[in-house]
């Protein structure tokens, strides 16, 4: 890094000038025009003391550029975190899809990008909100975006609800705050007036919206779309993504601390993973029907706020997608990559889900306003990697540099020996589909919902019904948590209560019960709900992987540690896939019991238990007792308790967890092959015994 100093030598009569020593003398810094700069240290004055020069283009320039190097945030998924990698098909379904990307064994590029919804780019990585997971296909046949969300399903129905949505979910337009969050007046009330909201929030309020890593989500295109082959028939399909490490979540008090403890989390995790080779990995899998299936159904297929169960409609895996590039300027391609979901290529084709034609509009306006202009498809980060050509000219920021007169079509230029320009294709052109009955509907304009979308509560049963006890726990706390935060609107949290009574009796009770109010009664539904047969693909905790790949494994050490024992505990750790990471008092480690010093990967201070999946203990007796007075190394071992991981420790660590709380059960070990099965999950059956839940 350069740093300034006084030069000695003289300049404009011997006055002395602030320089800076070059880090790399091989590269000339220059202006944007590729003028060399001679002093990028100090502006240009009329004299040592005199004001500054406005000739002074160098200063103008860097100033101005500097002035202007933020652009508009995204209204809703500000704050997100991208990466690069390849989507390879492993299925032939050319029955299905005439798209290129599905051919088997066809490898496309991607970039990936992940957020939160509704905080802004300067918020936290880990509240309790729905995250986007929106994928770019860069295929042979143009781009193909699969913008969609962590969870199946959403709060509306129709686009025309999307403003007040948003509104009401983000900061209160009077005071600007909460930040990132939903625990408010306005989203509560917005949301208990709007019964069709139900079913999403049963996934917003469970452990879905609290991810331990991005790399253990699984992500859902939402929207009903077509697959559409040669033969121009369709099929309905539903578009899922799944974590080769399984789903895992954390819970609400650890999500609070780890937003202290780091608010890059997710961000974080999933740089440093892939920059050390452990590639992310997602299995492409379709749920695909007809309209015989989706006309018996007692939902409407192209309802957003409804999901077809996985126990009816199998999904069949057919491809896999690898992250394995970290992006190599965040701006450059994180923040300024556009995503659409109108970009669709030949073979895949939109329904008609009101709530997906909206978008279809939305998001290509968003990107005008928030990039500046009609030519951000020219952005390196959203170019299609295939050829395109057409005549739409001009414009700001146009990179193109089009020749000849042909900018019109059809023209007969090339009659005239000139270059007559891209014609259309109807051989190898985008055609809409007309092959499934019903989706061609006509009639009367009307400014209404069909009677199919109405039940807005069954699906909504059927989630929270498909949890186990310990999920359903957390939902009901949620609830409470999030409806004790409405503050002036007494009349919202009954309201909230009474439509839960549609979803189950006493998930109604419990949060009634949490509340403090009297058991309202029972909102009246559009349309009765009924009772479907329980989903297990719904649970996060029937859908965990007893596995240790992927997660970590903070081991506090302290002088005196026995260094077989952590030489031990770090192999087994690693010979499981898992990653240890070695936490000491001190940033320079500890001295082991055989006289050598063990660096630390982080300090205690600031390496709290809540980032990691499960700790180990190895102190000594001495080290025990010093350790015992440092209120960090306790809340270490508390916490970890607290939030339902494994702890393995030695036999003279004893005394730290007896003095955090600690309580034997099977989630704590010794240090021996015993701990690293226990590191690989989490014991719900302790929670009743370390927290309060409605």
């Amino acid at each position: 890094m350069a740093r300034t100093h006084k030069s000695n030598m003289p300049s404009n009569g011997g006055e002395t000038h602030q320089t800076a020593e070059s880090g790399d003398s091989g590269t000339i810094l220059t202006t944007n025009q590729g003028i060399a700069v001679s002093d990028n240290q100090n502006s240009l004055k009329s004299g040592v003391r005199g004001p500054t020069l406005l000739e002074d283009f160098v200063l103008r320039e860097k100033i101005f550029h500097f002035d202007h190097e933020r652009i508009p945030e995204r209204i809703v998924h500000a704050r997100g975190t991208g990466a690069h990698g390849y989507f390879e098909a492993t299925d032939d379904i050319s029955d299905l899809s005439k798209a290129a990307l599905f051919r088997k064994g066809e490898r496309t590029e991607v970039f990936v990008r992940f957020s939160t919804v509704a905080g802004g780019a300067g918020s936290v990585d880990t509240p309790r909100d729905v995250r986007g997971f929106a994928v770019k296909f860069y295929t042979s046949e143009g781009n193909w975006d699969l913008v969609g969300n962590n969870i199946p399903v959403f709060f509306i129905q129709d686009a025309m609800k999307f403003p007040d949505l948003v509104h009401a979910v983000k900061m209160e337009a009077d005071r600007g705050y909460p930040q990132a969050g939903s625990a408010h007046d306005t989203f509560w009330d917005w949301a208990s007036l709007m019964p069709e909201t139900t079913h999403m929030l049963m996934w917003a309020m469970s452990d879905r919206t609290l991810p331990r890593s991005l790399r253990m989500i699984e992500g859902f295109g939402v929207h009903t779309f077509l697959l559409v082959n040669e033969a121009g028939e369709s099929h309905f399909v539903k578009f899922h993504w799944k974590p080769k490490l399984g789903l895992q979540s954390t819970i609400w008090d650890e999500a609070l601390k780890l937003q202290a403890a780091d608010n890059d989390y997710h961000r974080r995790d999933l740089f440093e993973a892939i920059d050390a080779g452990n590639f992310p990995e997602w299995e492409l899998g379709i749920q695909v029907f007809d309209k015989a299936f989706a006309d018996a159904q007692p939902y409407d297929v192209l309802d957003a706020t409804k999901l077809i169960p996985e126990e009816d409609v199998p999904v069949r895996i057919i491809g896999r997608m690898v992250l394995d590039r970290n992006v190599d300027n965040f701006f450059a391609e994180t923040e300024q990559v556009a995503f659409c979901p109108a970009n669709i290529v030949p073979g895949v084709d939109f329904s008609n889900d009101p709530l997906l034609q909206g978008r279809l509009f939305s998001y290509l306006d968003t990107q005008k306003s928030r990039l500046g202009t009609a030519n951000f498809h020219q952005i390196p980060v959203n170019a299609p990697r295939c050829p395109f050509k057409n005549f739409q000219r001009d414009g700001q920021m146009q990179m193109a540099v089009p020749k000849g007169r042909a900018n019109y079509e059809p023209n007969s230029l090339a009659a005239h020996g000139e270059e007559g320009g891209p014609r259309e294709s109807p051989a190898r052109g985008f055609t809409s589909s007309t092959g499934l009955s019903g989706e061609e509907e006509s009639g009367e304009k009307l400014r209404v919902r069909p009677e199919s979308f109405a039940d807005h509560y069954s699906q909504a049963r059927l989630f929270y019904r498909s949890q186990t006890q310990s999920e359903q726990a957390h939902i009901a706390s949620s609830f409470v948590f999030e409806l004790s935060k409405v503050a002036l609107l007494d009349q919202v949290p009954p309201r909230m209560v009474s439509n839960l009574r549609n979803v189950d009796e006493d998930l109604a009770k419990r949060v009634a019960a949490g509340l403090g109010i009297a058991l309202p009664k029972s909102a009246k539904a559009a349309k009765e709900p009924v009772d479907m047969a329980p989903s297990d693909a719904l649970s996060i905790h029937k859908n965990m992987k007893a596995m240790l790949e992927g997660r970590t494994v903070g081991i506090l050490i302290a002088d005196g540690t026995d260094a077989k024992q952590l030489d031990a505990v770090i192999a087994n750790v690693k010979k499981a896939k898992g990653k240890p990471m070695v936490v000491a008092p001190k940033v320079g480690g500890a001295k082991l019991s055989d006289g050598s010093q063990r660096k630390a990967d982080g300090q205690l201070a600031g390496s709290p238990s809540q980032m990691f999946d499960a700790i180990a203990i190895i102190l000594s007796a001495e080290g025990c007792t010093a350790l015992m007075r440092e209120a960090a190394a306790v809340e270490f071992a508390m916490n970890a308790f607290g939030h339902l991981k494994a702890i393995g420790a030695s036999e003279a660590a004893q005394p730290l967890l007896d003095k955090a709380g600690i309580i034997a059960d099977d989630g704590v070990t010794g240090l021996d092959d015993a701990f690293v099965g226990a590191a690989s999950q989490r014991f719900y059956s302790r929670e009743p015994s370390v927290r309060m839940l409605a």
